[in-house]
């Protein structure tokens, strides 16, 4: 039975219905911090596209960014793996410090961050090569190749898709479902065994039995990875996430519009009690 075909009763609540049914996050201690984030700054071409943002981000923790289009989510989520890098004239200022050590000085390799922060993009982008060749790629390039095809399949049971296809590995990614093709790039990131998982928007191009699936996978993945992910789904937010940031934007005299972060806190609080109207707003769907 193919994904869109299995019956997975999907619940119709509210995003503050969710959150009211999650438990509070455990406290955690300084050494349990993965990023602190301190007055980060990101700009375009001189342009302020995100400004004043600190936080800490906590170990084998679900942590969503959530706002309206155009906050700054996504320029944040970037500059964990610094792929803001690759953007002609962006520049990040502050400080993201990753286990103490800060992610943008200048004896830090780009390439050594990407491989302990992997990443998942909106839309998969399976390479077009075989299911094999794909979750190999990351290890090849790195030389990882001891054991590769217990590696494979290790990153392909930890993204629950081993049982699916386990017996066509030679067959194209492209041949998968876009649920499978988006399962298959977290197994081709967790391939590498990174630290961190980074995921932007990683369901919104999926359905909603695909996307019910990334989201258990997400909670079987923290047990091991820290994972941050943007959504525009304030469901899945509630659903999923131990922490939540909420992001929203200013408006300048000049109208030019800057990313700002209103309020970080568990997401069972965010959802149910928020601290700033805003935050509320928000979550009640009053605006956004």
């Amino acid at each position: 039975m193919s994904e869109s075909e299995t019956e997975v009763p999907i619940k119709s609540l509210t995003p503050r219905d969710l959150a009211r049914e999650k438990p509070t996050p455990e406290p955690r201690s300084a050494e349990d911090v993965v990023f602190h984030v301190e007055d980060l700054v990101v700009s375009y071409s001189g342009k302020c596209a995100l400004r004043g943002v600190t936080l800490d981000i906590q170990r084998n923790y679900v942590t969503a960014f959530i706002g309206p289009s155009g906050c700054g989510k996504s320029t944040f989520i970037r500059c964990f793996n610094r792929m803001n890098d690759l953007i002609p004239g962006a520049t990040v200022e502050g400080t993201i410090d990753y286990h103490g050590t800060d992610l943008y000085g200048p004896d830090v390799d780009a390439v050594e961050v990407r491989k302990r922060i992997g990443m998942v993009f909106q839309k998969p982008n399976p390479f077009p090569k075989s299911i094999y060749d794909n979750v190999a790629f990351g290890p090849r390039v790195l030389g990882m190749t001891d054991n590769l095809d217990e590696r494979v399949e290790q990153a392909l049971h930890r993204a629950a898709l081993w049982d699916e296809v386990g017996k066509r590995l030679k067959e194209s990614a492209l041949s998968l479902s876009g649920g499978q093709q988006q399962r298959l790039c977290i197994a081709r990131c967790i391939a590498v065994e990174p630290d961190v998982i980074l995921m932007d928007e990683p369901a919104s191009a999926l359905d909603p039995i695909a996307t019910t699936r990334i989201e258990d996978l997400m909670q079987e993945l923290k047990n091991d990875y820290t994972i941050v992910v943007v959504t525009h789904n304030m469901q899945q937010a509630a659903r999923v996430a131990d922490m939540t940031a909420f992001f929203s934007v200013d408006v300048g005299q000049d109208g030019d519009r800057t990313g700002v972060l209103v309020e970080y806190d568990t997401t069972d609080k965010m959802f149910t009690t928020p601290s700033d109207q805003r935050t509320e707003d928000y979550v009640t769907g009053r605006f956004g």
